[in-house]
């Protein structure tokens, strides 16, 4: 009898043959039924066989395919017929539940075309498995709600809002895409929504509408960078109306502006600030548009909403007529947005390191061509060893006193507990979500 490589104590190898890529194990089930599936009657008789072929974990770098000479019965009761049951397999699927947990893993940190090709079954297979090895962590994965809530939006295959837990840097969802309904539904069913003090987001009427119906006492902050980048934007707007009015020796001598032009003024170097200052004497209105990007970053030095209105109205009556309308889209959204605007004045709340995302997303994209949002999403949510968790101490219970009996001397209040009554320390998991700089450095080092 040859050994039983399979490792399957439910199961009895008769024959193992070998080739260049495969295992081909024959097996029987060792127990037999003893009762009827359907009645459960004892009264049952053989009534034929058939061979059935079910998948296993590839082992010694070769696909493993068990064929199993399955007994078929008849239950002399209720006259019904059934095949024996085939332990340690799927429900499912003809494939060993230790496949198919397996390939569940396996598939978030590895393309679905890899891992068919080295099981032996198709593509399709490993996209089923995975999607219902998804919906199982979703019953079992919870994140903490974050006191600090980011609320943006990042690029798989088309804009998705993103939810985010600022404190702790944390990836905690990822949505299908970035409208009101679909917000509102996912912040609707979390629990512990009074834990929620500020939400960041960007100046997209969704978020906002949404998280003033679901969280009406939280406050709205707008990310600072998503406000000072339609400065960039605006000063960008001059600088190619400028290039397109200029010769092609003219355009040389800028060589590089976009790049000294975005830089703030204060990180120029040295031959940055010449340059820079050669440009603005030659072409006036590139440098008026430079010194109103510079005067906006200013904004956010002040110490209190107030005096960053008053800057703003400031920068605002200082747009010359031949910038102003580069810059009208950067006004009109302050104005529009003030109130919220303002609240990071008093809260500095951002969730800018979201931002670094959409490179890392891009990649995936590029490596992962083919899969749908569910998937991706999935390959960043459930990335093993990505999540960012806390042990933390169960709160202090009092004990309950213990019956004493009458006329007993109580000496028990320094004494410990037998090893075999005390009861067990437990600690609570707490779940942040996945980290964003654990999960950067595992897609950068294709664990992912």
């Amino acid at each position: 009898m040859p050994a039983n490589i399979l490792n399957l104590s439910t199961y009895e190898v008769t024959h193992i043959d070998e080739n260049e890529h495969d295992y081909h194990v024959t097996a029987a089930v060792k127990a037999l039924p003893i009762a009827c599936v359907h009645c459960h009657s004892t009264n049952i008789r053989g009534f034929g066989r058939r061979e059935q072929l079910i998948r296993d974990l590839p082992m010694h770098g070769k696909r493993v395919g068990v064929y199993v000479d399955t007994r078929r019965y008849q239950c002399q009761s209720c006259n019904k017929t059934f095949y024996e049951p085939l332990p340690d397999v799927d429900e499912k699927r003809k494939m060993t539940k230790r496949l198919v947990e397996w390939i569940g893993k396996q598939a978030i940190n590895r393309t679905f075309t890899s891992i068919a090709d080295e099981v032996g079954i198709v593509e399709g297979t490993v996209r089923s498995i995975f999607r219902d090895y998804i919906n199982e962590l979703e019953k079992t994965v919870r994140f903490e709600i974050p006191r600090w809530m980011g609320i943006d939006e990042i690029h798989l295959i088309k804009p998705r809002c993103v939810i985010s837990n600022i404190q702790n840097n944390t990836i905690v969802e990822i949505l299908k895409d970035r409208n009101k309904p679909t917000v509102t539904r996912y912040l609707s069913q979390l629990k512990g929504l009074d834990q929620v003090h500020y939400v960041a987001m960007d100046m997209w009427k969704p978020y906002r509408d949404a998280v003033e119906t679901v969280i009406p006492d939280a406050q709205i902050v707008i990310d600072k960078f998503h406000v000072v980048r339609m400065a960039n934007e605006a000063l960008e707007r001059v600088r190619k109306s400028l290039r397109e009015q200029l010769t092609p020796k003219q355009r040389r001598g800028l060589m590089h502006d976009r790049f000294v032009l975005l830089k703030r003024e204060r990180d120029l170097t040295d031959k940055e600030a010449f340059l820079l200052d050669g440009w603005c004497q030659n072409y006036p209105e590139l440098g008026m548009a430079y010194r109103q990007k510079e005067n906006f970053y200013a904004i956010y030095d002040a110490k209190s909403p107030v005096e960053a209105k008053a800057l703003f109205n400031a920068w605002l009556h200082n747009l010359t007529p031949e910038i102003r309308e580069a810059f009208n889209d950067l006004a009109r959204a302050w104005q529009n947005w003030e109130p919220y605007i303002c609240n990071y004045f008093n809260h500095p709340v951002t969730n800018a390191y979201t931002e670094s995302l959409n490179n890392l997303i891009r990649v995936m994209n590029r490596l992962g061509r083919g899969y749908s949002f569910e998937a991706l999403r999935a390959k960043v949510l459930f990335a093993e060893g990505a999540f960012k968790t806390e042990m933390k101490r169960p709160k202090f219970k009092r004990r309950r006193p213990e019956p004493e009996l009458e006329g007993a001397v109580y000496y028990k209040m320094f004494t410990r507990a037998p090893a075999d009554t005390a009861e067990e320390s437990t600690q609570e998991v707490k779940n942040y979500g996945v980290d964003i700089s654990t999960l950067t450095d595992m897609i950068e080092r294709g664990l992912i």
